[in-house]
Parts: structure tokens; C-alpha cells; sequence
């Protein structure tokens, strides 16, 4: 889309009154409460879906490639922040084992397809929680900040009023997608709001758009509960879990070389790498500066249902977004829909249908980052939906752990993945910070979950031996990065060439396994 189009768009994004916008999501709260209270919410049984986010690449040099539009449309996939991301969803299925071997069917079926038509492109896609090498001939610093401003003229009569008189000038990142509500966030009022910033150990980047934020990409497991009114129940598990979880999948412990400071010490560099940078660069990027609690958050516990739908309407606006309705069944609810799309928390709550019959409240899942394997991927969705269903039905102990301590282990898990120090509680209701019980506990009732929705020990077994494996290696996806960089730099490479040549590795090795095969094929390499 033309630089000035999309200007102009923003713009009339920008005109929407922040107060009637705010009022009418209340409104819509009080429709989604009365239909929870009418049962409208409730499900026979709980359902998984997924999100998977990929961002594509040269075939041959592994550097960052922007996407065409039309082979996004031509794949099935959809746009996210960049030009070079790329989304799937999953279609909702029974938890039960017909249902996971089709999320698990669905996105081979689609992600192959989408290899094909990409490799003809000479571009690939990649699952992968942060890429490190740039576009070709260009750095990674300019690519996420580059921008432009573009002046939309005044079509309002008393322009000379307002002091806009010249125009209204808007800001466009160059590499982001045509989408009014990325866009936006540079441009409102509230712009302050977000830092549009990254801040890590030896990494200070600054931009005037949220752009910084398209060094990531994530898995989003979904789990649907059976009645709407439990949520809360579900969601604080899910809280509980989300840190062991996190340790178990952290994927970005490298930024791309031309980010970090000038003059940091490459030693410096491996000793403070935070094992999971993703969680880092969402939040200060999205987040005010000094601030105890932004919109990108661990989020509380929850009390009632009504309390989940009332936080995402009291939840800060940074821009509140025109509304179309059309004939969905959460269409008559659409500005709480779309303040929901600004709530971000890394469990949150979602309540929507295209249909009355197909109305669901879920929790997403949003730790986690994408995988070097689809299995990977599917491993964690099943965990995360078994846990979730032994928990609650077992009412296991650990619903007793402290917030603060559940809070403690995520961004202990960001920090160090397995080796973090965390909090359990086990079964028996003994507390320990042991990572062999923690995991020894939490994956047999991820297993019982499992089998209690009908799948066979062998075939809960399967779906969890890549997360098992883990555990007993020791070894995650970014360990498995770190310890290339820090052998290259022993064998004395610069910073770049050893970041850059463990992440052509990694490629290399996704290649051969990315649909058949699971990280547990690259232990001891």
C-alpha cells in the first residue's frame, strides 16, 4: 500500500473519540456478562487451538526477507507486525486424541504447502523466537527503525483552529505491515505510552514506532473452557504454570550483532544473555518507561468472570480503533472485541464466536516462543491444555503457591531458562525449588490430562517426550544457541560471525526436522 494511503488511513483511525469508544466497550461488557450468566460461553467439553508465527528468510544466506502480499494470500497465512512475518491459526478441535492429531495434521498440512510455494521464491519460513541476521546489505538497527512522516491534509473546515492548518503529520515504519493499528500507535496522543523501545542487558535501541517489536515471534496455544464461569479457576493455573513452561521453551538468547552497544565485550555479551530476550523486548518496547506495571505484564489472579471482562475494559486505550460490525455472533460486542486486541497480558482471557453455538471464552497461552520443531510446538500445546485439565479436576496444591512466587519464576525462567530457581508445589503439597520434582510432577499431570480426555499412555507419552527430554538433557533451544556462539567466540570468531553462524545452524537443522522430527534429534551437537 502507498505510503500516503496508509497515512490517510491512520489518520481517520486517529479521529476515534477515546471516551465514546471507552463507553461503548462497556456497553458491550454488559452483553457478554448476560450471556455467560444465559450459558451462552459453555462448551460440552474443552477445545485447543493455535497460533503459530514464523518470519521468513533468504533460502541460501538466511537473511530476513520481507514477504509479498500475495504470497501470504496465496499460503493461507496471515500478516502480522513486519513484512517478513507470517501467521497461523489452527482450526479449534476437541481436547481428545483425534483432536490433537488433527491440530497437529493441520499445521503440517498447511506448513508444507507453505514451504513449496515459498522455496520457489527462494525465501523459507522459519520458527524460530527472534531472528538475528538482517535483510542483505542492510543492518538490523535501521531495518527496526527506519520511518518515515507523511503530511494527510485537512479535509475539516476549522483545520485553521485546530493548529493543523498545514496537515496532520503521520509517521509510518517502513518495514511494517499496512495495518492502521500498528501504524497508529507512533501517532496518538497516548504514543507516550509505549516506550517503543528495547531495553536488555547491552542492548538500548530506540525508535518512533513499535516496530522493534517484529523481532519476535511466539506460539500461542488456546484452551477453551468447559464453562465459562471457571475461567478464573483455569487462569490461575495457567499463571502457576506459565514460568516451568517458559523455562522449557526459551528460544532467544541473541540479539543480531548490530544491536548491542558499541564497544560491549563479546564475553559480556554470553555472560549476561537472558535466555529468553522475547519476553524482554515486548515488554519495554510496548511498555511506559518506569513503570511498575504496563500493558505487556504477568498478569494478577482472578476473583470472579465478570472481573476478567472488566479488566479488559478498564485497560488503557492506546488507540482506540474504528468499529465494523457484521453478522458474527461477537459482533454484538465489537468494541470490547477490539479493546481486546491492545490487552496485553501473557495469560489473558478471550471471549468471542463467530457463532452463538461456537461462543467460547479461552485462555491464551502467550509465553511461549516458537519452536525449532512443529512437534516442539504441539508438544507444548498439549502440555499446556493436560496441565489445565489435571489441575483443576485433581485441584492439585500448587493453585495454593503464592502470586508473587508464580510471578518470581516467569521472569526467573526469562532469565535462565531451566537453570532458573523456582517455587513448585507438588502433589503431595510439598513446596521445592528441586527441577527434577518440579517437572517430574508437572509433566506426569500434564500426561493425566491427557489420558483422563482419552488418549492412550503411549500416545500422551509421544506428545510429551520432546518436553521430557529436555528436562533430563538439560538442554532448551537457546542453551543449544548459546553454547555455539560461546564455542565460536573460544574459537575465536567476532560477535557477528559467531551469532550469524549459529543461527545458520540452527536453519540447517530445522530443515531436516521442522516437520518430522523434534529438537531431541539435536541433542549433543
Amino acid at each position: 500500500m502507498p505510503e500516503e494511503e496508509l497515512a490517510a488511513r491512520v489518520a481517520d483511525v486517529l479521529t476515534v473519540d477515546a471516551e465514546e469508544f471507552r463507553s461503548r466497550a462497556e456497553a458491550d461488557a454488559e452483553t457478554i456478562i448476560q450471556a455467560i450468566d444465559d450459558g451462552v460461553f459453555d462448551n460440552p467439553q474443552a477445545i485447543v487451538g493455535l497460533e503459530y508465527e514464523f518470519y521468513a528468510i533468504e533460502s541460501e544466506a538466511c537473511s530476513l526477507r520481507r514477504v509479498p502480499r500475495r504470497l501470504l494470500e496465496l499460503i493461507g497465512f496471515e500478516k502480522e507486525l513486519g513484512l517478513h512475518n507470517a501467521e497461523m491459526t489452527t482450526s479449534p478441535q476437541p481436547l481428545n486424541a483425534d483432536g490433537l492429531r488433527a491440530q497437529e495434521s493441520e499445521v503440517k498440512a498447511r506448513l508444507r504447502t507453505a514451504l513449496d510455494v515459498t522455496n520457489s521464491e527462494r525465501m523459507r519460513l522459519v520458527s524460530d523466537a527472534m531472528w538475528t541476521i538482517p535483510p542483505e546489505g542492510e543492518d538490523a538497527t535501521t531495518y527496526l527503525t527506519d520511518s518515515v512522516e507523511r503530511t494527510v491534509a485537512n479535509g475539516s473546515d476549522d483545520s485553521e483552529a485546530t493548529g493543523q492548518g498545514d496537515g496532520q503529520q503521520i509517521r509510518i515504519a517502513t518495514n511494517m505491515s499496512d495495518s492502521g493499528r500498528y501504524h497508529a500507535m507512533a501517532n496518538t496522543d497516548r504514543a507516550q505510552s509505549a516506550a517503543m523501545e528495547i531495553d536488555a542487558p547491552n542492548v538500548s535501541l530506540e525508535a518512533d514506532t513499535v516496530m522493534p517489536e517484529s523481532l519476535i515471534t511466539s506460539i500461542q496455544p488456546h484452551y477453551q473452557v468447559p464453562h465459562a464461569i471457571d475461567l478464573p479457576l483455569y487462569f490461575n493455573y495457567a499463571l502457576r504454570i506459565a514460568g516451568p513452561l517458559l523455562a522449557l521453551g526459551v528460544n532467544s538468547p541473541f540479539f543480531p550483532a548490530d544491536c548491542y552497544d558499541e564497544g560491549v565485550a563479546p564475553e559480556d555479551v554470553l555472560a549476561d544473555a537472558w535466555m529468553e530476550h522475547r519476553i524482554s523486548v515486548f515488554e519495554s518496547v510496548l511498555n511506559e518507561r518506569h513503570t511498575s506495571e504496563g500493558k505487556v505484564r504477568f498478569p494478577r489472579d482472578l476473583g470472579q468472570v465478570e472481573e476478567a471482562i472488566e479488566r479488559i475494559v478498564e485497560d488503557d486505550t492506546l488507540v482506540p480503533m474504528p468499529v465494523e460490525t457484521g453478522d458474527r455472533f461477537d459482533d454484538q460486542f465489537p468494541h470490547f472485541r477490539r479493546k481486546h486486541g491492545t490487552y496485553w497480558r501473557w495469560v489473558r482471557p478471550v471471549f468471542d464466536g463467530a457463532t452463538r453455538s461456537a461462543a467460547n471464552a479461552r485462555i491464551e497461552f502467550r509465553p511461549i516462543p516458537a519452536q525449532p520443531t512443529v512437534r516442539d510446538s504441539v508438544a507444548f500445546q498439549a502440555a499446556f491444555a493436560g496441565l489445565l485439565e489435571s489441575l483443576v479436576r485433581l485441584e492439585h496444591p500448587v493453585y495454593e503457591l503464592d502470586w508473587e512466587h508464580a510471578h518470581e519464576n516467569f521472569y526467573a525462567a526469562m532469565q535462565s531458562g531451566l537453570d532458573a530457581n523456582m517455587t513448585w508445589i507438588t502433589n503431595d503439597g510439598k513446596e521445592t525449588t528441586d527441577t527434577f520434582e518440579l517437572y517430574d510432577d508437572l509433566l506426569a499431570h500434564a500426561e493425566d490430562g491427557l489420558t483422563n480426555r482419552g488418549l492412550t499412555e503411549e500416545e500422551a507419552a509421544k506428545y510429551l517426550y520432546p518436553l521430557r527430554h529436555r528436562v533430563r538433557q538439560g538442554l532448551t533451544p537457546a542453551q543449544w544457541k548459546h553454547d555455539r556462539v560461546r564455542r565460536a567466540l573460544e574459537e575465536g570468531d567476532d560477535l557477528e560471525t559467531a551469532i550469524e553462524s549459529m543461527q545458520r545452524a540452527y536453519v540447517d537443522r530445522q530443515s531436516e526436522t521442522l516437520l518430522e522430527g523434534s529438537f531431541a534429534d539435536w541433542a549433543g551437537e
